[in-house]
């Protein structure tokens, strides 16, 4: 309060008598004390700071939201605790200014716990040349958790509707190629049969049908490829089925197999031979396991190796993707599982997402780990047979 204030507050005094006063004092207590009870009950925090942003009063609230103790941080300047908040101009006031301030601003905080705040800050009266302002703060964290699973939500709508685009513009090219590819297949052999006799004309017609089965090859993949993204994308429940890992690994590879040769990629497999069986869905696993390839050897432009371990613990077979590629970059590294996201000029941002859906509708985990230039590791974790089991019979 200003000296003002207190002058006037004096001579008022002086002009009643004793019992006036007293009584009038043991109102203001009164007053006081029920203010300290509403203020202390209120959710939001509310803090007080004067005109040079030190502390002046904060409620429990307050206390709890920020984290500190008001009897401790009292005459501490606020920035102490909520530096990013531009409370110098609202305080600044200049003499006649009579424009009305108010600062709305949310932050993030990392303690005493990870949370978003949300506060607006009001300047208090400027009569008596008093500043100061008032802080009403509340707690928005469930709130921003609530819009970014709405965003997600609706991120995953537009995912599915875009699948189903690719898959009605692309698919149904493909089956008209294939269709085409079996007549030309068919042409090839009339002519075969007509021109037996012909050992060159008989050796070009059979390279020609090579070429031939090579294409349809590519068009099956492509069509498998697609049919498992959209497997993959839309939220259906695996279909559970006993599954040998090395037969759904060979066959990933497989598909994979032309590209690795242009790419001049070594592949390494270390996995033994006793491996158990597991419950899952292979075409799904097989998805999953063919977006970890790929994304590793869209990380070796220039070649380099892929290393797949397989091994198992008491509860999971594990299965390991080891490259030695350009790995992840730090600022990159939180973002990899997100929708959209990819480093690639090439890439979707749908393929480690995917990736990450059909493991945990496994039941299972993947962990990553990754070193620049260094290369990334990628292992899937499925829960054994017997492991599930002994789950669903708890």
């Amino acid at each position: 309060m200003g000296n003002g204030f207190i002058d006037r507050l004096i001579d008022r005094m002086e002009q009643v008598d004793p019992k006036s006063l007293q009584a009038a004092m043991m109102n203001l207590a009164q007053e006081r004390g029920l203010m300290e009870l509403i203020f202390q009950s209120i959710q939001e925090g509310i803090i007080v700071v004067d005109s040079a942003a030190k502390l002046t009063f904060a409620n429990q609230a307050a206390e709890q939201l920020i984290g500190f103790s008001f009897k401790e941080a009292k005459g501490r300047p606020i920035l102490k605790y909520l530096r990013d908040i531009d409370i110098d101009s609202i305080l600044k006031h200049e003499p006649g200014d009579m424009t009305h301030k108010m600062v709305s601003q949310e932050i993030e905080i990392l303690y005493p716990d990870p949370r978003y705040i949300s506060f607006y800050v009001v300047p208090l009266s400027e009569t008596e040349n008093n500043g100061g302002a008032v802080m009403i703060l509340r707690d928005v964290t469930s709130e921003r958790e609530n819009e970014a699973s709405v965003i997600e939500s609706e991120r995953l709508n537009a995912i599915k509707l875009l699948a189903a685009g690719v898959a009605h513009e692309i698919g149904n090219p493909l089956n008209a190629l294939n269709i085409h590819l079996q007549l030309l297949e068919r042409e090839i052999d009339d002519i075969s049969k007509e021109n037996q006799k012909d050992m060159d004309s008989d050796t070009k017609n059979s390279e020609l049908k090579d070429l031939v089965q090579v294409a349809r090859n590519e068009v099956s993949r492509l069509d498998l490829i697609i049919t498992q993204f959209l497997r993959a994308v839309r939220p259906t429940q695996p279909d559970f089925q006993q599954i040998a890992i090395d037969a759904i690994l060979t066959d990933s590879l497989t598909l994979l197999g032309r590209e690795i040769n242009n790419r001049e990629i070594v592949v390494n497999i270390d996995c033994p031979k006793d491996l158990p069986v597991i419950k899952a869905d292979p075409g799904q696993i097989k998805q999953a396991f063919f977006n970890i390839i790929k994304n590793s050897f869209q990380a070796m432009p220039d070649g380099g190796s892929l290393t797949v371990k397989c091994s198992c613990s008491s509860e999971y077979l594990n299965i390991s993707f080891q490259d030695t590629g350009e790995g992840i970059k730090p600022e990159d590294y939180s973002r990899i599982f997100d929708a959209y996201h990819t480093t690639k000029k090439e890439g979707t941002g749908l393929g480690l997402m995917i990736v990450e859906r059909i493991v945990q509708d496994h039941g299972g985990q993947i962990e990553v780990a990754s070193a620049e230039n260094k290369g990334s590791s990628f292992t899937i974790r499925l829960p054994l047979a017997e492991r599930r089991i002994r789950l669903l019979n708890k």
